[in-house]
């Protein structure tokens, strides 16, 4: 009876700020202001707090609240072991997919594989790869001779 009382009258209180504040013309945050107010009108109306009345002196209940909580807390565990993994299964597949060389650069129509030497030059020479280069500078080596310094 007292919960029905005080969720009533802070129903009538929020409607009445609601009012005051669309006076003011700020007819977005009143309506706002109404949703919130009418939401405890709307629990009494509907039983529910004569129902969470019952619930909180019931053991079954609180055994629920119980089970709920251990849901929530595997949710998250699982949840949290997923992450340090690196995902879901399909996650790590599109990633193992993604990382595999593609033969075009991203917004590239063709390969890029080179142009092929024409009748009578000789093909390019090849550079050895910079992962099999002797040394970390090989390759500001190679720049630097490039442009004659």
């Amino acid at each position: 009876m007292i919960a029905e009382t005080v969720c009533s009258a802070v129903a009538a209180a929020g409607l009445g700020i609601a009012v005051v504040t669309a006076y003011r013309k700020r007819y977005l945050t009143a309506a706002r202001v109404a949703a919130y107010a009418l939401v405890p009108l709307g629990l009494v109306m509907t039983g529910v707090v004569e129902w969470l009345a019952d619930t909180a002196f019931s053991p079954t209940a609180w055994a629920g609240f119980g089970v709920l909580g251990l849901s929530w807390l595997l949710f998250a565990t699982t949840r949290t072991v997923e992450r340090r993994r690196g995902g879901t299964r399909k996650e790590r597949k599109a990633a193992r997919e993604s990382a595999a060389p593609a033969a075009t650069a991203p917004g590239a129509s063709a390969p890029a594989l080179g142009q092929a030497p024409s009748r009578g030059q000789s093909p390019a020479p090849r550079q050895k790869p910079a992962a099999q280069a002797d040394d970390d500078f090989s390759d500001i080596e190679a720049i630097l001779k490039k442009h004659g310094i």
